[in-house]
């Protein structure tokens, strides 16, 4: 697989929301600013790859595998950090930020499966 800028964004993002959700858990403290705007970066990042990935493909850029799967993929992604949010806010123990650290490795890993299926390559 080719890793394209846009993947590598996504890790990145993604990585600095799990290194800064499972600090904050680790220090017993409750979700704050830092941790629910570290999963609102990962949602930015996600609405920012989806109109992008319109605009790739309305330009004649094909998914080299199923669309909708691509597209379902990034979907259930969008939808992560909105019900995670939601757990910190009725939740607000230090075990929520697990769950908000939990976000960015599975976004990442949607990431990664959407990266194949753009690219066709055969899952790993």
């Amino acid at each position: 697989m080719i890793a394209d800028g846009f993947f590598i964004a996504g890790t990145a993002v993604a990585l600095v929301s799990v290194l800064v959700c499972v600090a904050a858990a680790v220090v017993r403290q409750p979700p704050n600013d830092i941790t629910i705007l570290s999963v609102a970066a990962v949602e930015l990042f996600l609405l920012v790859y989806g109109a992008a990935a319109a605009v790739r493909q309305a330009g004649g850029e094909a998914v080299s595998g199923e669309g909708w799967e691509f597209w379902g993929y990034w979907l259930t992604a969008l939808l992560i950090p909105v019900a995670a949010f939601w757990w910190a806010i009725l939740e607000r123990s230090r075990w929520s930020n697990l769950v908000l650290g939990a976000v960015g490795l599975t976004v990442f890993v949607m990431l990664y499966r959407m990266e194949q299926i753009w690219d066709g390559a055969l899952p790993a």
